[in-house]
């Protein structure tokens, strides 16, 4: 993931280097991700040995949480952060699959489903949050122009409430976009690939990120992991607003991990 600091590539061979590192320590970033994933693929719908699907990916999932902390690749500190999305991932969950919202379902029977969800569900919002969290330590991310804690702190609950109340009283995600889009417009993030640092509109991290779990959504709904309403008849793409959703559940999960106690420090604010 590092490499020796007498290194000094010009040119072209620096460009690969850098594209080289920068794929490396993205794969790294999703190690959770992608063994989940690959867990979804590869467990039958009829399940193993007689155990449901739903069952064998928690069971899965709980093994890779396991290994990563025992390897090191994941911090205690990281499994508190990452368990805290599990939980508010989880309670999203059974809302949007209650009897009154049917947003979408988990048809397949579990001997861990509460409430009509299973419990890897929380998992899916937890490799979010690992993603994040990996990236920020790996490509040594700092933060410049972030806005007030308190502002983006206000902004990532009324999009986690969005999520319930727009239901009820309607949809604000367009009108919480712009209010996101104005509060980080001026913020930077700083990373470094190899031995030099690069930025980039936090913004456009927001959106790229949004963009790869929507692509991720389709793949498990292919795999009929869950269903919406409009894939019971036969699969068809998400559509694409949820890319918006998704790109506002990244904003609020970056909020949750640049508040961690250990990586606000890397945060500037503008006095």
């Amino acid at each position: 993931m590092y490499p020796p600091r007498h290194w000094q590539p010009q040119g072209v061979r620096r460009a690969g280097l850098e594209f080289l590192f920068f794929g490396f320590k993205e794969a790294r970033s999703c190690l959770f991700v992608g063994l989940f994933f690959l867990a979804v693929f590869a467990v039958p719908r009829a399940g193993v040995l007689g155990l449901p699907r739903y069952d064998v990916l928690l069971l899965a999932a709980l093994a890779i949480q396991v290994a990563m902390v025992a390897t090191r690749l994941e911090t205690w500190d990281e499994l508190k952060a990452i368990t805290l999305f599990h939980v508010v991932g989880f309670a999203l969950e059974v809302f949007k699959t209650s009897s009154g919202i049917k947003s979408w379902a988990y048809p397949d029977f579990a001997y861990t489903k509460l409430w009509g969800v299973p419990l890897f569900s929380g998992f899916m919002y937890a490799a979010v949050g690992s993603y994040i969290i990996q990236a920020w330590r790996l490509f040594d991310l700092r933060i410049l122009h972030h806005p007030p804690h308190w502002m983006a702190i206000l902004i990532a609950l009324s999009i986690y409430a969005n999520f319930f109340t727009h239901h009820f009283i309607g949809d604000y995600r367009w009108y919480l976009a712009a209010c996101a889009l104005g509060l980080y417009a001026r913020t930077t993030v700083v990373f470094r690939p190899l031995d030099r640092d690069r930025q980039m509109p936090l913004l456009l991290a927001f959106v790229l990120i949004g963009f790869f779990i929507w692509l991720a959504e389709n793949i498990s709904t292919f795999a009929g992991v869950w269903s919406y309403p409009n894939q019971l008849g036969a699969w068809s793409a998400v559509h694409v607003g949820k890319w918006s959703s998704w790109s506002l559940l990244v904003i609020m999960t970056f909020t949750i991990v640049a508040n961690l106690k250990h990586v606000k420090a890397k945060i500037h604010v503008p006095g």
